[in-house]
């Protein structure tokens, strides 16, 4: 017992002090009892599967709500309509992975790999994904209401249609990513990079992008009614069919 709390508190200990993107080499010895129960029962909520490798695993449906998944390898993983509600993923590696239509709400991703993960139609209302690598993700139609994605990488990242409303993407990478008609009310783009980025008929009433560098960005149809554009870089903006009625314009360089 010792040694297990000893060993959860050096892997929080090495999450607080990495401040950089570099990644963290941590090993943790799997519970292989909690492993052998998923793969015979697909079942294993409240499981700690820390630092399994389930790597290319076709755990479809699976139910692994409020699992410990810490630095977990699920690779080319299927977890396709899974149920990882309140699930702990820090650090975990889901590259390539498929979870469609999966519920991650209130899940915790923080400084995962998720590049080229698919996460169309999933539900990650509420999830934290600070600092979470989401290059080239599938995020089509998925629901991610009150979302943090701050620092996170979500350069080439596809979000349309998706709904998005109080997202935070904070300091965000978001370089070519599409937000093509997706539901972005509230939402906070403070110091987010948009170099490329699509927001064509997207739904941004009151979001904030509060002194945001945002040359060359496509707003083509968008709504920002309201949204704080204040002190913005709007230099070679598509305005084209932009709704701004009520929005803040105070200082924009256009």
């Amino acid at each position: 017992m010792l040694l297990k709390t000893f060993s959860f508190v050096l892997i929080y200990s090495l999450l607080s002090l990495s401040i950089s993107a570099a990644p963290v080499k941590v090993v943790i010895e799997p519970n292989q009892k909690h492993v052998l129960k998923l793969k015979a029962s697909n079942q294993c909520e409240r499981c700690n599967l820390s630092g399994a490798n389930l790597s290319k695993a076709s755990l479809s449906k699976a139910n692994l709500k409020k699992a410990k998944l810490l630095f977990t390898n699920l690779t080319n993983a299927n977890l396709s309509e899974a149920n990882l509600m309140d699930a702990n993923l820090t650090m975990a590696d889901l590259s390539n992975a498929d979870l469609r239509k999966a519920d991650l709400s209130y899940a915790i991703l923080i400084r995962a790999n998720l590049q080229n993960a698919n996460f169309t139609e999933a539900n990650l209302s509420r999830a934290k994904m600070t600092r979470a690598d989401l290059t080239n993700a599938s995020l089509q139609r998925a629901m991610l209401s009150k979302i943090s994605f701050r620092s996170a990488n979500l350069s080439g990242a596809n979000l349309s249609g998706s709904t998005l409303i109080e997202a935070d993407f904070k300091n965000t990478n978001l370089t070519k990513a599409n937000f093509s008609n997706a539901n972005l009310l509230y939402a906070n783009f403070t110091k987010a990079k948009f170099k490329g980025a699509n927001f064509s008929g997207a739904n941004l009433i009151s979001a904030s992008f509060v002194g945001a560098d945002l040359k060359g960005v496509n707003f083509r149809g968008a709504d920002l009614t309201e949204a704080d554009l204040s002190g913005a870089d709007l230099t070679g903006v598509d305005l084209t069919g932009v709704d701004l009625t009520d929005a803040d314009m105070s200082g924009v360089k256009r």
